[in-house]
């Protein structure tokens, strides 16, 4: 089984990446929710947390291994548990997980169909089987692993920044880092870009960054 892998994004296409590794290139599937970040960071060193399974292929007659790479173990996590709704299979998970993982536990710990339904995919009876399936065990993907905040948006005067890195900040802490370090993460990105940066070049610079540290 392969648990983690790393190497230099080449392309992030159609819900997939392609990561060089040495001399073999690997295609990496992506939930809906990472594949803009992600595709901000082509060129760079990048590191997954794998989900590795086996998709049928002519009706059960082959299989074929597949590897999905997620941002965060926990996040891993949170896919595996979300898969285990009926009707839920690997491929709908990962067109229908187009929001950050904590705002989709988020919904469904406070049993927000109206919410899920917005995700794609999902309907009305799917949300209500989702509720009722994962409404109580959710409770840990909806604050941050990195001290227990919640991934919901920062009101404007929490921050020391505005405009884009103030965006920025907002968009590292749905994907579920810890606010302080989300801002301390920002101002290096902002050293580095300079002040004029959009929101998401920042994001991208912020990722690398945390990658590196």
């Amino acid at each position: 089984m392969i648990a983690s892998i790393e190497g230099e994004l080449l392309s992030v296409e159609e819900g997939a990446a392609l990561l060089q590794v040495g001399a073999v290139t690997y295609e990496v599937l992506l939930p809906a929710a990472d594949v803009a970040i992600l595709s901000k960071q082509c060129g760079s060193q990048v590191r997954f947390v794998t989900l590795h399974y086996l998709e049928g292929q002519g009706q059960g007659s082959s299989f074929w291994p597949k590897l999905i790479g997620f941002q965060r173990a926990l996040d891993r996590d949170f896919f595996k548990l979300f898969t285990t709704v009926k009707g839920i299979g690997v491929r709908k998970a990962l067109r229908a997980l187009q929001r950050p993982f904590a705002e989709v536990a988020n919904a469904i710990a406070m049993r927000d169909e109206k919410a899920l339904t917005a995700l794609p995919e999902i309907g009305k009876k799917m949300a209500e089987t989702i509720v009722v399936e994962l409404k109580n065990k959710v409770a840990r993907f909806t604050a941050s692993d990195a001290g227990g905040v919640p991934n919901t948006v920062p009101a404007p005067e929490t921050t020391a920044f505005s405009g884009p890195p103030a965006d920025a900040v907002v968009v590292l802490v749905q994907l579920g880092e810890n606010r302080s370090i989300a801002e301390q993460l920002i101002e290096r990105a902002l050293q580095v870009e300079g002040s004029k940066a959009a929101a998401e070049v920042l994001v991208a610079a912020a990722l690398r960054l945390r990658g590196m540290s």
